[in-house]
């Protein structure tokens, strides 16, 4: 049985099937990054859910793709934790990135671009995946993702900025948040940075409002300046996007790209059926 995850920073989605295809099992679980969890916390989260460890034993294959996994220490730390659960199977861990790379991929070279808690692109030619920029995370970089959104939201509400129907309409949904609350959730609590992404939810229930499209413009149009544009291959390729984020604000993700004269392919709220996809043809043939 081959065991396939797409993980991000807030949730991963897992699939299950067979080496003929079949599917065996769907379920979730919450985010992996192995910057923002431990070996023992990815244990207890894998621990906590039945349907993984009533078929732990017949895996034999994990193929994960996570946010933060793009060095050997930070995969490291989910093999240690995997090969705890999954006592059988071959770990094969990669960043997430490769894993949309795989999802979008439709058989002709595209810039790959992920929207979600965090962001990131890469140029994808069916073989070969090259980063031509820097992902500095949610505190430095990650334009475009659900942390950025979030901040841009909270700093207009600290500094006073909303329209005051908005500001009145977040006070009510957030219980009259303060600053110290955010600081000790940010600064002394786990996954910050999926706190913070969570803010983002208030700005898609008004995604409408004038202020809110500008808020959610200019942090489309940073990635795209920072994230896509540093593509050559960016002028005359597809620009292929995952996530959430990428879903709920394709509108705007098309009128920033059409402004850069940019052509965007596919937009893909949860890549893990197309990622699916992709080891059926490429992957799983070979391990027979």
């Amino acid at each position: 049985m081959i065991l396939i995850a797409d993980g991000g920073s807030t949730k991963c989605d897992w699939a299950a099937m067979d080496y003929d295809g079949k599917e065996v099992l769907r379920t979730q679980t919450l985010g992996l990054n192995p910057y923002l969890v431990t070996t023992e916390k990815a244990v207890e989260e894998l621990s906590k859910n039945a349907e993984l460890t009533q078929i732990s034993n017949k895996i034999k294959h994990v193929f994960f793709y996570g946010a933060g996994c793009s060095s050997k220490a930070s995969k490291f730390v989910l093999e240690k934790a995997f090969t705890q659960i999954f006592t059988q199977a071959q770990i094969h861990i990669d960043h997430d990135m490769l894993g949309a790379a795989y999802a979008a991929y439709n058989g002709k070279p595209a810039i790959v671009c992920i929207l979600g808690t965090g962001s990131n692109s890469c140029y994808f030619d069916g073989k070969n995946l090259r980063e031509d920029t820097e992902s500095l995370g949610w505190i430095l970089g990650d334009e475009g993702s659900g942390s950025n959104l979030g901040k841009r939201l909270l700093l207009a509400h600290f500094v006073k900025k909303m329209p005051p129907h908005l500001e009145a309409a977040f006070n009510k949904s957030h219980n009259n948040l303060t600053v110290d609350e955010v600081n000790e959730n940010v600064y002394k609590k786990t996954f910050p940075n999926a706190y913070v992404a969570g803010f983002s939810r208030f700005v898609v229930e008004h995604k409408y409002e004038p202020f809110m499209q500008n808020l959610i413009y200019q942090s489309m149009k940073e990635f795209v300046e920072n994230q896509v544009l540093v593509y050559p291959e960016a002028r005359f390729s597809e620009i292929n996007f995952i996530g959430s984020i990428a879903h709920y604000y394709e509108e705007t993700l098309h009128t920033v790209c059409a402004e850069n004269h940019l052509v965007i392919g596919s937009v893909l709220k949860r890549p893990i059926d197309s990622l699916v996809k992709y080891h059926l043809l490429y992957i799983i043939p070979n391990l027979k």
